[in-house]
């Protein structure tokens, strides 16, 4: 039987573990642990861990973005967007002993209560690692990019798309 696992607030203390797991799960899409320091100081009401046996299952960093605009990968962004309308997923992982756990459907849940509590309607994300379909039977959809969105797709690889979930 797996151990119980939840997700909690992330701190200061995780930001190497969580480093740690963004490499493995996400190697072709390295960040500076600078990027993830960024982003717990601007928005820790979106970032979270997954903790699981006593060990870090995964994790979850999101903030305020405006839709159509996120930052490019591995990028400081200093303060959060003043014209937000969504909250934006920047990264999210699960290790493999996460998987079937139900941790993505929790997460979820936790994010569409941390937007509403920040008054947006929508989620927004970029699926890389072939994970469009995932997204999409969680109700997410592809959103059509201009120009600017994608030379920013680009950035990460040719199937990565820029996705919305409205909150219902």
């Amino acid at each position: 039987m797996p151990a119980p696992s939840q997700w909690r607030p992330m701190t200061p203390d995780d930001i190497h573990p969580v480093d740690e797991i963004g490499r493995i799960v996400h190697p072709d899409y390295p960040e500076d642990i600078a990027v993830l320091k960024d982003r717990l100081a601007l928005f820790p009401a979106g970032c979270f861990v997954a903790d699981g046996g006593g060990m870090h299952l995964g994790y979850a960093v999101s903030h305020p973005s405006t839709i159509g605009k996120p930052a490019p990968l591995n990028t400081v962004i200093g303060a959060l967007d003043k014209a937000a309308d969504c909250l934006f997923l920047h990264d999210i992982a699960l290790t493999q002993a996460a998987r079937g756990l139900g941790l993505g459907r929790s997460l979820l849940e936790k994010l569409v209560d941390v937007a509403n509590r920040q008054g947006f309607a929508r989620l927004a994300l970029v699926s890389v690692n072939n994970s469009r379909t995932y997204w999409q039977a969680q109700g997410f959809r592809t959103f059509a990019a201009d120009a600017a969105l994608a030379a920013k797709l680009a950035s990460y690889e040719a199937d990565a798309a820029y996705m919305i979930f409205e909150i219902a």
